[in-house]
């Protein structure tokens, strides 16, 4: 199951300097995981926010909560989710 996840992250830069280094270097490593696992497939940062949309792929809404709350920046999130339904157009050509 596909689903439009919006990120923002704005709340962890109120953090003191070594703990938002931490988390940071954390939260790349874990999405580097969540890449290869195929759970995150594509991630777009918001120009002039600091804010990502992506589009996250599980098995069910349950999974993705537990990958969204494996987030070491989770705590510090705001996260709008959307389920995404394949749409007749993209159904009919698959190559688009």
């Amino acid at each position: 199951m596909d689903f439009l996840v919006r990120i923002d992250t704005a709340r962890v830069y109120e953090l003191p300097t070594d703990e938002l280094e931490d988390i940071i270097s954390r939260e790349r490593a874990r999405g580097r995981e969540l890449m290869a696992e195929g759970v995150l497939r594509h991630l777009w940062s918001v120009p002039g926010r600091s804010a990502n949309i992506g589009i996250w792929s599980t098995a069910d809404a349950d999974a993705l909560n537990d990958a969204l709350a494996s987030l070491p920046i989770r705590p510090y999130a705001d996260i709008d989710v959307t389920p995404l339904a394949t749409h007749p157009m993209t159904a009919e050509n698959p190559a688009t």
